[in-house]
């Protein structure tokens, strides 16, 4: 019989939770990355045309790592996205440098 205490660890499952209120999501029509030596920060916020404050709507820290890992899974899920439905056209936008509190440049 199989020992339940000698199981390999790679077999373990993540079980992740998500709840009613966060399952609904937030819109967000712009991101501004910043980072320093330790950590990356991401601010997702929704602009309002003819509103002159934006809000920042959410705020994700990642390491380093996990940034790397996010930018390859986003970069992969476009391509199939594009596979399925076609090229994203990239208008316009912000092209412009944002400037942060703490003196980190952002790009939006």
């Amino acid at each position: 019989m199989d020992d339940p205490q000698k199981k390999d660890k790679s077999s373990t499952q993540l079980s992740i939770e998500l709840s009613d209120e966060i399952a609904d999501g937030e819109y967000a029509n712009l991101a501004m990355i910043a980072h320093s030596s330790e950590e990356f920060i991401i601010d997702f916020v929704r602009v309002m045309p003819g509103r002159p404050n934006a809000r920042v709507k959410s705020r994700i820290i990642l390491t380093p790592n996990h940034a790397k890992r996010l930018l390859r899974a986003l970069d992969e899920n476009i391509r199939r996205f594009e596979r399925s439905n076609g090229p994203i056209e990239e208008r316009g936008g912000f092209d412009q440098v944002i400037q942060f509190g703490s003196g980190n440049v952002g790009q939006a």
